[in-house]
């Protein structure tokens, strides 16, 4: 008959409560580090010893997990994920920091994954925090080494959790638009102007974006949204204007324009385009006043010298039809338009259209030898 020895079983359960204890004894080690380390940033002590308060942790988190009862518990895992993460961002060296990166977002998934009642909410979420931190730097290295794709899809998870952070937002919206996903660049770009963004470019870019879709009731809409908050902006302000003659709203542009040259008066391609909607109209005293004003703030403005002098050519065809004074009026502003177009000649000499407006006037003068030295001059171009 075998005997049983009860000393000898009550050894037996002596070293499995010891083994019980020791394990414990190990998770509240690790529970005390995220203490000290706490205790450790409020005081503002070094790295170096943060980083050792954190192995100190993790020694004891290690010994834990590989425990067959408490590598179950959540708490192990959200301990570990916690000091993993944190070793992440503070560690300097690009290794060790991308190993503890790893190692926190295994403990994450395994802490999320057994933490049915949800006691390490607040431990977990954490870890995530820290883990965004580091995956915005990684994003940013890839940004600088041109490696969008993955600058975009790392800024893209960062801005997921930090949904409030503009400068996340339009961070990845830029990505998106550097790999050509304009559709992401479009969300994120308006989740910065729906979280508060002032910045003039954000609504310059949506649109952009707005527009390449034809949508451009709602571009319209996007660069009135951002004037409310840049109203002097001249970016968006030109930005606005084109897009109203690009849609054909000519009054309200004319009514843009107007309210801005009372802010602006140095604005010559203002009273460049305020001159080329009146001279579309049919106003072309207006428009030659307003391409004169242009050319008090540069002389050698081509496009306003050129449109002036094709102005006065207009002005000149309408004084003919105008009666028994049009042909003195006719005269007046066929010689303005001459001196203007002469002006314009000779900034551009190889612009066609001005050389071609020279030839008819100077038809019309009779001068037929200028006639004849510019059209050989056409001939050359």
């Amino acid at each position: 008959m075998i005997k049983i020895s009860f000393f000898g079983c009550a050894f037996l359960v002596l070293i499995s409560c010891n083994m019980a204890f020791s394990q414990k004894s190990q998770l509240q080690i690790a529970r005390n580090s995220i203490g000290k380390l706490q205790f450790a940033i409020t005081n503002k002590q070094d790295t170096k010893k943060q980083l050792s308060i954190l192995g100190e942790g993790l020694k004891a988190i290690e010994t834990a997990q590989n425990d067959k009862k408490t590598k179950k518990w959540p708490e192990t895992w959200a301990i570990k994920a916690y000091l993993s993460s944190y070793i992440s961002i503070i560690d300097t060296d690009e290794g060790n920091s991308d190993k503890y990166y790893g190692l926190a977002v295994a403990a994450i998934d395994s802490a999320r994954r057994i933490d049915k009642f949800q006691a390490n909410t607040r431990l977990i979420y954490a870890s995530v925090y820290n883990i965004n931190i580091k995956k915005q730097d990684k994003a940013n290295s890839a940004f600088k080494n041109n490696d969008f794709t993955t600058a975009f899809n790392s800024l893209k998870e960062v801005s997921d959790f930090f949904p409030k952070d503009t400068t996340l937002a339009v961070n990845t919206a830029i990505a998106a638009q550097n790999i050509r996903n304009f559709d992401k660049a479009l969300e994120y770009f308006k989740r910065a102007k729906e979280a508060g963004i002032k910045n003039p470019v954000v609504f310059q870019n949506l649109a952009n974006i707005y527009t390449s879709k034809f949508d451009h009731d709602l571009a319209i809409k996007t660069i009135e949204d951002g004037l409310k908050l840049n109203g002097e902006d001249i970016n968006l302000t030109n930005d606005y204007i084109n897009l109203l003659l690009d849609n054909e709203r000519y009054t309200d542009a004319i009514h843009v324009i107007e309210s801005t040259l009372k802010v602006d008066k140095n604005n010559k391609l203002l009273y460049f385009l305020y001159g080329y909607l009146y001279q579309n109209s049919g106003n072309y005293n207006t428009a030659a006043l307003s391409y004169s004003k242009a050319l008090n703030i540069d002389e050698n403005y081509f496009d306003a010298i050129y449109q002036l002098g094709l102005a006065y050519v207009d002005s000149a065809n309408e004084a003919l039809k105008s009666g028994k004074d049009g042909s003195q009026k006719f005269s007046s502003f066929i010689n303005r338009a001459e001196i203007a177009l002469l002006q314009a000649h000779e900034i551009n000499q190889n612009d066609k259209s001005t050389v071609q407006l020279l030839i008819d006037i100077y038809t019309r003068k009779n001068k037929l030898d200028k006639v004849q030295e510019l059209k050989s001059k056409l001939e050359e171009f």
